[in-house]
């Protein structure tokens, strides 16, 4: 009943050691919430640049390797370091021609992928297999993120189906995001050195006369999840959110989860954090009071003794993430007795748009076109609401901290938003937040319109924090959840024959 796991997890990104999106977020945190119930966990990722070896204590673990990728051998050594606290042990691929690069995915000079981002986790994937074996660590469970290390399940299940060391290991492929899938021209196939017969319409491979990472990685794996429960029922529902990929998902239903990630509550608590000026508890929010002052001072916002309400937007800055209904509406917004402050970076036509809002509004605008950690956790402890228009999210992570700390969401009702954020109900004051259900800029405006109307009854909006803070989204919850679908998964009894 309570056996301990092998468990190779394989992630493009991690943190603290790269970072681009909340991948690298569940991949630092679910292994050692993992590794904390007693597991043994290995952490396998590329060795980027942007990974100081100083800092973390990398040492070298194998040396002088090589695997084939796309008819000719790539050389790369095995870096390592642990961490002391959970005893999880982190790989790196070390290969400097694929990975010492300014950016993990994206040439920051053209502003387009990589050109060689297919032999890159090609040449990862390969190697992330081959170091199992050289370590001799014999997974029970093989747990994928993305279409980056989809692969190693394909080949788990065609050039390595009769390899021994792999004979019990069951694999487990999680989807974070699947707008991006990793599809490149069919003529790069034969770089992944399989047959043919895995490369036809309709076949493992196959999308739309592409080769698909991510449609391979969801045909192979012994089981699929995705991060929230909503997130696993829309992108099996329309194209809208399945990308092309909802027939083959819906094939693959009776085999497919929804688990909701969960949050450090070592690093995003009020309680505890180290980048705000003033900790406080949901037995204590005068810190909270002073903590907005901060902010707003941060912000180059004017600090009145009117009590003005300051909403919060960390995020990328792109049309999935609904600002393309800000935009519509920015005018009325704007025109509410409100304060906002955004961080964030993303599409131009937005950077242009904040930027010119800002010159119109100076005092009720805080536009930082960047990333700063530090300021993200001041804007979750310092706003009073938080806002997630989005079109579409698979689990979302920061309306999870501003429950933490206190700070109302105001989300739209889809993936792991509709999951995690209870609409507030006047009539008994149950709700964690405020929902709109439509994607529609006025459906949204008016939902602020009564989280501001609600700001100002001081009773409600206290029990209204008091409910937000007391839920509970920590990683030990959803690491229970995992456990139970590695068990799952390690203990089905159906063999899943791939043919292709």
């Amino acid at each position: 009943m309570n056996r301990k796991y092998n468990v190779l997890f394989i992630s493009p990104e991690v943190v603290p050691f790269a970072k681009t999106g909340g991948l690298a977020d569940v991949a630092g945190a679910l292994p050692k919430a993992l590794a904390k119930k007693g597991h043994n966990v290995k952490v396998i990722m590329p060795k980027y640049r942007v990974v100081d070896e100083s800092k973390f204590g990398l040492r070298n673990k194998l040396s002088g390797l090589s695997v084939e990728t796309a008819d000719r051998r790539i050389g790369y050594d095995i870096k390592h370091t642990v961490d002391e606290k959970s005893s999880v042990e982190y790989l790196f691929v070390d290969c400097p021609q694929f990975f010492d690069r300014d950016s993990l995915y994206i040439d920051p000079s053209a502003g387009t992928d990589w050109a060689d981002n297919d032999e890159r986790f090609i040449m990862f994937s390969k190697a992330a297999i081959e170091t199992a074996k050289l370590l001799g660590f014999k997974p029970d469970i093989v747990h994928c993120n993305d279409w980056q290390s989809a692969l190693v399940i394909a080949y788990l299940k065609t050039i390595y189906a009769y390899d021994e060391f792999f004979i019990d290991t069951k694999t487990l492929f999680s989807i974070h995001n699947l707008a991006y899938q990793g599809n490149f021209p069919a003529e790069h196939f034969k770089k992944l050195g399989l047959g043919y017969e895995y490369f036809y319409p309709a076949s493992p491979f196959e999308f739309w006369g592409k080769v698909s990472f991510m449609k391979a990685g969801i045909y192979f794996a012994d089981a699929i999840n995705t991060v929230s429960k909503t997130y696993a029922e829309e992108i099996q529902s329309s194209p809208e959110y399945g990308y092309g990929m909802e027939g083959l998902l819906r094939e693959r239903s009776k085999d497919l989860y929804g688990i909701v990630n969960g949050i450090d509550y070592d690093v995003w608590n009020p309680e505890v954090d180290e980048l705000i000026p003033h900790k406080y508890s949901i037995g204590n929010l005068e810190g909270k009071k002073l903590n907005k002052k901060a902010l707003l001072e941060k912000a180059g916002l004017t600090v009145t003794k009117k009590d003005i309400p300051l909403i919060g937007i960390i995020s990328r800055l792109a049309d999935q993430k609904g600002f393309d209904l800000i935009a519509q509406i920015s005018k009325d917004l704007l025109s509410l007795n409100l304060k906002i402050v955004l961080l964030g970076t993303g599409e131009k036509k937005y950077h242009d748009m904040f930027t010119a809002l800002k010159k119109k509004h100076p005092r009720k605008l805080s536009v930082n076109l960047t990333f700063d950690n530090a300021l993200a956790h001041l804007i979750e402890a310092g706003s009073d609401m938080f806002l997630m228009p989005s079109r579409y999210e698979p689990c979302g992570l920061n309306q999870l901290y501003s429950l933490k700390y206190g700070t109302i969401p105001i989300v739209r009702k889809t993936g792991g938003l509709a999951d995690t954020i209870i609409d507030y109900n006047e009539s008994d004051g149950y709700g964690t937040g405020f929902v709109f259900k439509n994607y529609d800029a006025y459906e949204l405006l008016d939902m602020i319109k009564k989280a501001l109307a609600v700001y100002r009854k001081k009773k409600e909006w206290s029990k209204l924090q008091e409910n937000a803070m007391s839920m509970d989204f920590s990683w030990d919850r959803s690491a229970e959840h995992y456990v139970e679908l590695y068990a799952k998964t390690v203990n089905s009894k159906s063999e899943k024959l791939q043919e292709a």
